[in-house]
């Protein structure tokens, strides 16, 4: 398991508009592509430099690919990147104010302190 890996997945899918609508029409094929495609790229590397060794689990995939936000705040994922990425996706889908920033919250209301670690 890799929170860095997991935490990159959503702080740069969030950072390109693009990347956001298709996250969230194709979650499956996008996180596959950007697995294969960009997980190995370095951080604010100018270079093409890439690592070989980062991919994510069975687990980190299936949330991934599933938008499987409470499954992602459990496995690790920085909750704010988790919060920024899908309500650029779902905030849409709701007719009132902070509709989904209140399911977000519902949703992960099972949980209490200590929360899962969250430090890479």
């Amino acid at each position: 398991m890799s929170k860095y890996l997991l935490d990159k997945f959503l702080f740069t899918v969030d950072r390109d508009p693009e990347l956001v609508e298709r996250y969230r029409e194709q979650p499956r094929a996008t996180v596959e592509w950007w697995e294969a495609e960009e997980a190995g790229r370095i951080l604010g590397s100018h270079l093409d430099e890439r690592s070989t060794w980062l991919s994510f689990d069975d687990a980190e995939r299936e949330a991934l690919a599933t938008h499987d936000y409470p499954k992602l705040f459990e496995l690790g994922a920085h909750p704010f990147l988790t919060l920024t990425l899908f309500i650029a996706m779902f905030e849409r889908d709701y007719a009132e104010p902070l509709g989904f920033q209140l399911e977000y919250a519902q949703r992960l209301s099972g949980y209490s302190l200590p929360y899962p670690d969250i430090s890479t």
